[in-house]
């Protein structure tokens, strides 16, 4: 997996490459939270080249969601391969989470 990370008008976008499972995403983690620690409250996750996603790369972004909720921030997901969306579709978290078609959608939406 590999993450960039870039800071666009006071928002924090993350793009992940790769697969999300339980071996990276502790890595995707991190990155998010040094984030918040800094103060960042507006989060993009730009998931256009991300290939897999297991249920512990949910986690982190469930937990980000609720996390930014109560500091008054926001996280928005963007650009979903068909079939990672589907997981969010199946799971029931796509009424929970922000998710947008594309990045300049998200950037509106933040």
């Amino acid at each position: 997996m590999e993450i960039f990370q870039e800071n666009n008008n006071d928002v924090e976008i993350f793009s992940v490459k790769g697969s999300l499972d339980s071996n990276t995403s502790p890595e995707l983690e991190t990155k998010i939270y040094k984030a918040l620690e800094t103060g960042q409250r507006k989060l993009i996750l730009n998931l256009e080249d991300l290939e897999y996603i297991s249920s512990a790369g949910i986690r982190v972004m469930l937990k980000t969601a609720k996390d930014l909720k109560r500091m008054e921030g926001n996280i928005v997901l963007c650009s979903l391969q068909d079939y990672v969306r589907e997981v969010f579709d199946i799971a029931g978290f796509d009424g929970y989470l922000n998710i947008e078609k594309s990045l300049e959608e998200a950037m509106v939406k933040i």
